[in-house]
């Protein structure tokens, strides 16, 4: 099984810890997602402590987007490219929190549409109430690239964004959570070569561990939650999720 999406420098600070959990669980993969230069240099050096196991995105997430120069964005360039990094993101927008004014979240993202078209890499896309903006942009802007919708939470949308066939999409813990049957649903309809599931640790715990602090290794329950409502086995659920993230990570 993989992660798709989880964030390292966040899950406490016993990496080393946290990535033998996972594999110890049957995690062979995880991407672990900076938010800021700072942890997207980290997980680039995750790379490193954790061969073979740990892939790296780097960016800056939408709330972190306030006042990024120009400097900064060159910088981000620089980590994208590197060969140990092999997605960038998360971006996109996030008019919930709004940590960051939008007109900053705004070109910030596309500034990073820029980046992973000059280098050939996977968009990995956070947007929190701001669907319909976050779409648009993509639809504009993003023609040709391969994109990862993480945290999917849009499933009124799901059949406009397999219009793409480009586009992946994500599902973290909170589509155990018995509100969420819009959400399974959802991941009734993404064919299983798009499919992917993520824990986006240390936040969305799945079901029956909601609550705590989420670890890559609880990516399991949740790729269990959506087999069981795909009406699949696991092994074959979870073997598609791989490919999946090897299709699309490159891996």
């Amino acid at each position: 099984m993989i992660d798709s999406h989880t964030h390292l420098h966040l899950c406490g600070p016993d990496q080393a810890a946290t990535v033998a959990e996972a594999t110890a669980a049957g995690v062979g993969k995880l991407l672990t997602v900076g938010t800021n230069l700072e942890s997207s240099r980290d997980a680039l050096g995750a790379v490193d402590r954790f061969p073979g196991v740990v892939h790296a995105a780097v960016g800056i997430h939408p709330n972190e987007a306030g006042g990024v120069d120009d400097g900064a964005l060159a910088e981000l360039a620089e980590l994208a490219a590197d060969p140990r990094c092999a997605a960038v993101g998360e971006t996109g927008l996030d008019h919930y929190r709004q940590g960051a004014p939008a007109a900053d979240q705004e070109r910030v993202f596309l500034a990073h549409i820029a980046i992973a078209r000059a280098v050939a890499k996977p968009l990995v896309i956070h947007t929190r109430a701001a669907e319909a903006e976050t779409l648009a942009i993509l639809d504009t802007h993003a023609a040709g690239l391969k994109v990862i919708l993480h945290c999917f939470s849009m499933p009124d949308r799901v059949g406009e964004c397999l219009a793409h066939p480009d586009w992946w999409i994500s599902f973290a813990g909170n589509v155990t959570y018995p509100a969420n049957a819009a959400l399974r649903d959802a991941a009734l309809a993404v064919p299983a070569e798009r499919l992917l599931v993520e824990t986006d640790a240390p936040y969305l715990s799945p079901v029956p561990h909601r609550g705590t602090p989420n670890t890559p290794a609880r990516v399991l329950d949740t790729a269990a939650a959506i087999a069981e409502h795909r009406r699949v086995p696991i092994t074959a659920l979870t073997a598609g999720v791989e490919a999946a993230a090897a299709a699309v990570l490159g891996w």
